[in-house]
Parts: C-alpha cells; structure tokens; sequence
C-alpha cells in the first residue's frame, strides 16, 4: 500500500514535533507561496525541507524561488523535486 502524503499543516506539525517550530509569519509566508504558485502540498512540503536543509532556517525568499523553479520546470512531486535540487547543485 502507497504511504499517504502530508498535506502542509501534517508536514508543519511534522515539524513540530521534530522541534522546527516555525514563526506565524513563516507560515503565512508558505501558505501564500502555495497559492501564488498553485503548487501541490507535496512540492510545498518538499520546498520548506529544502529550505530548512539548505539555510538552517525558514528562508521565505528562498522557499518561493524554489516553488518558481519547480513550476518552471514542471516538477510534480517530492522525488523529482529533491533529484532537481542535487542536480542544479542546491542540495548536494
């Protein structure tokens, strides 16, 4: 049986109980960065492990440029998303 994605809020309390409590205004940030780029709760999860990974920290800047990338070059999941990263040389 397939595991069942995360949508945002199950990542973000994910993330929460991992001990990545994230500020009101990051959230915000990442639920604007959804709706301005239409992205799916998978590559929205995958953009803030990214981020998280890359700056140590919720980098909204960042997190949008990544949701932009992704739409450009039609990425559709969590797989390809974190294989886009290693291979611009994002996430080695």
């Amino acid at each position: 049986m397939a595991k069942r994605k995360r949508t945002v809020e199950e990542y973000l309390m994910h993330l929460e109980d991992k001990g990545f409590i994230l500020s009101e205004e990051a959230v915000g940030f990442i639920f604007f960065g959804k709706k301005l780029t239409g992205a799916s709760d998978e590559l929205v999860n995958a953009a803030i492990e990214v981020t998280l990974k890359v700056k140590q920290r919720f980098d909204g800047s960042f997190y949008i440029s990544l949701l932009e990338a992704f739409q450009h070059d039609q990425v559709k999941n969590r797989y390809q998303a974190l294989r886009y990263v290693e291979q611009k040389g994002i996430l080695t």
